[in-house]
């Protein structure tokens, strides 16, 4: 179908799917788990660690959640140039503690399509769940930036994302993403050439391959998960955030936090002083 308002409501197909002990370990790698201190975290990249059993970081749910969110999504239009798109919001909501491994189903549907004149704005909600007790486990709620594809004359839709607050943050995590960091994060099945190849970097606009959003979300999520809820998969309830401005391989990660009860507003920004990330929030237990 073409990119207009006809969208909405659509139902995406269902997906089988799987994931293993090694798959969530991978993910866990491949978002910064162990970087700093290879014996910390041993709970996210190990299975066989003495006293230690192994758990899933609740991010992971987007490894699912995409294939049908965004690529069950995408199999739904047109022709379209993948280098023209970008990942513009992520919500990852948490129902029951992701298990090492599991069959899954994946189902969802494009919620909402907004026409930003020279860009579309598609946003899918799917939901991953036990393939045999039917349990969910976690919702995801993405939207999709198309550039060039708006313009039919549709509803602009919600405007960008919340400020900031203006006061002091109550605390600030900092990360630093590996030169290599694109090349890891794909492993886990993203291989959008965007992140990878120069040449196809280059035709989109950027100088050189760009940072998964996701993987970025990743990193982010396991520092909020590590400071905020004792690194305990159990405690977390959901995060969402904007991406505001790509980053890339080897960028650092400074995230800010403002605290309030269970809720807790983010922002993220790098070295150059772009901001990454907006109108996040992270919801605890």
């Amino acid at each position: 179908m073409p990119v207009n308002d006809d969208l909405v409501g659509r139902e995406l197909p269902a997906l089988q799917g799987s994931w293993s002990g090694r798959d969530t370990r991978l993910y866990a790698v491949a978002v910064g788990a162990g970087a700093d201190d290879p014996g910390r975290e041993l709970h996210f990249t190990t299975e066989n660690s003495k006293g230690i059993t192994q758990r899933v970081l609740p991010t992971f749910g987007v490894i699912e959640g995409c294939r049908v969110g965004v690529g069950g999504l995408i199999d739904q239009l047109d022709d379209v140039d993948l280098s023209r798109m970008l990942h513009g919001t992520q919500q990852v909501e948490q129902h029951h503690e992701l298990p090492a491994s599991a069959q899954v189903i994946t189902s969802g549907r494009i919620s909402g399509v907004w026409d930003k004149g020279k860009a579309a704005v598609i946003e899918s909600e799917v939901t991953t769940s036990d393939a045999e007790t039917g349990q969910p486990y976690v919702t995801c709620r993405q939207s999709l930036f198309f550039r060039g594809y708006g313009g039919w004359g549709g509803e602009r839709g919600p405007s960008g994302a919340a400020p900031a607050p203006e006061s002091k943050p109550d605390r600030t995590l900092r990360a630093t993403t590996r030169p290599d960091q694109a090349l890891l994060y794909r492993l886990t099945g993203d291989t959008n050439p965007l992140h990878s190849d120069p040449a196809y970097a280059r035709a989109a606009g950027f100088p050189r391959p760009i940072l998964h959003g996701l993987c970025a979300y990743g990193i982010v999520g396991r520092l909020l998960l590590n400071e905020l809820a004792d690194s305990d998969p159990a405690a977390f309830r959901s995060f969402r955030g904007r991406f505001s401005a790509p980053t890339y391989p080897g960028d650092d990660l400074v995230v800010s936090v403002w605290s309030e009860g269970r809720e807790h507003r983010v922002v993220v920004d790098s070295q150059r002083g772009e901001r990454i990330l907006s109108d996040g929030l992270f919801v605890t237990a």
